[in-house]
């Protein structure tokens, strides 16, 4: 199923990239000589007009091959030139390129605007501040809602969880904007250096049983045999039913070198453990915690969120990218096709039994990542993708000359062999990663 369910995303996705080129090329009078999904032979196929639509065997990619849209080919197209791409405006071209990226991004939008009507969004409202922290000495308390973290702009909690990541806390002072009973607060403080010591688990504090999400291989919780779907029911001699609860207990039960007696559920039978929090080393804390559920709203918040939603992705990607460049991401954090379709089957599997609904959403969400995130590469000025396109349209555009067909097409050739070799690492790793 969740093959199936991958085929039918990659599709989409696929789908609604080259539907974006197709019409733009049609709107402007640019005759498309294939539109198809899919790469290899083709399975079917059928011509309507002047275009053949065909579906081919391999569904990771597809294409709207316009007439003269060719880099191997002459510099002019003599067959019905008045209708090749070449023949446009150099503005007409830049749109037809863009609307394959904005449409995905477009679609992200759509299906945010779904998630956030149903489920709501992530509000960063403060849940926890230790006492004597430097939060707390500041005057942050419970139920203040976090608008800026250093300057960057944060309506969604995951958009402070992004900034945490691409900037970890230092001894450095940090500036923090927050709401109470709608007025706005500003505070400087700085970060306090503590002893860390972790678990190696995730699960969602939530009213729902505490069940793990996550388990971090060679964590204490992995050493002591617990696997991701168990159900923390007991840890500390304090009883536990949900992971709020179990929320609260690290809170008011800071984690230290001291064992824990931890009570799970598998499959309906009851086991007991005892672990050991790992030491993490010393890092900076300002002591509190912040909520990531979903809070419900109505239909005007909720296309102002999906809005929000975008700029996170945007954002995401704009600042991973800057983590790859200052060497803090390598080859190996990319995913491909392969280790998408283990996400997807992780999703569906943990999904299924809360029903239809929630396996729907789960998978949206998925899709709304992977269409914001494709949008967004595509738009990086690199030939052989829709960005690099766009710099030679540009180039044209400034100097009102064209780049040579033939230097563009040695460059993108050169490009598109580095592109194709790198997604062959990248699948061979997620391959790898999958045993």
């Amino acid at each position: 199923m969740s093959i199936i369910i991958a085929i039918i995303i990659f599709g989409l996705l696929i789908f609604i990239h080259e539907i974006g080129h197709f019409l733009l090329a049609k709107k402007n009078g640019i005759r498309v000589v294939e539109f198809s999904i899919g790469f290899g032979p083709r399975l079917f196929s059928f011509d309507k007009g002047d275009t053949k639509y065909s579906l081919k065997l391999l569904p990771f990619g597809g294409a709207c091959q316009m007439l003269g849209d060719d880099y191997y080919g002459e510099e002019e197209v003599d067959l019905d030139h008045e209708n090749s791409f070449e023949s446009k405006s150099v503005w007409a071209r830049i749109a037809v390129i863009l609307a394959g990226p904005l449409f995905n991004i477009l679609l992200a939008f759509l299906l945010a605007l779904v998630v956030m009507g149903i489920v709501g969004y992530d509000e960063p409202v403060v849940t926890y501040v230790e006492e004597g922290s430097p939060l707390y000495e500041a005057g942050v308390r419970s139920g203040d809602i976090i608008t800026e973290f250093n300057g960057a702009d944060v309506t969604l909690a995951r958009e402070l969880m992004l900034e945490l990541y691409v900037n970890p806390l230092n001894g450095e002072t940090i500036t923090l904007k927050y709401k109470r009973d709608g007025k706005e607060y500003e505070v400087s403080l700085k970060p306090e250096n503590k002893k860390t010591y972790a678990l190696g688990i995730t699960y969602m504090a939530t009213e729902a049983p505490a069940e793990m999400e996550e388990i971090t291989e060679d964590g204490a919780f992995a050493k002591a045999g617990v696997k991701k779907g168990d159900i923390i029911t007991s840890i500390g001699g304090v009883r536990i039913s949900t992971g709020a609860e179990l929320n609260s207990y690290f809170r008011e039960h800071p984690l230290s070198e001291k064992e824990l007696e931890c009570v799970l559920t598998r499959d309906g039978k009851e086991y007991t453990v005892n672990v050991t929090p790992v030491y993490g080393g010393e890092s900076y804390v300002l002591g509190f915690n912040y909520n990531t559920a979903r809070v419900k709203v109505g239909a005007v918040e909720a296309i102002k969120y999906s809005v929000s939603e975008i700029k996170y992705q945007i954002k995401s990607v704009i600042k991973s990218l800057g983590l790859l460049f200052k060497g803090k991401l390598g080859a190996d954090d990319f995913t491909g096709p392969v280790g998408i379709v283990d996400i997807i089957d992780d999703t569906y599997q943990a999904s299924r039994e809360d029903g239809a609904l929630y396996v729907f959403l789960n998978i949206a969400n998925i899709t709304l990542l992977i269409s914001a995130n494709l949008g967004m590469m595509n738009l990086l000025p690199i030939p052989g993708l829709d960005g690099g396109r766009l710099v030679f349209l540009l180039i044209e555009a400034v100097f009102r000359k064209p780049v040579p067909k033939k230097f563009e097409g040695v460059i993108t050739a050169a490009c598109m062999i580095a592109i194709m070799l790198f997604a062959v690492y990248v699948m061979f790793n997620d391959i790898r990663n999958l045993f």
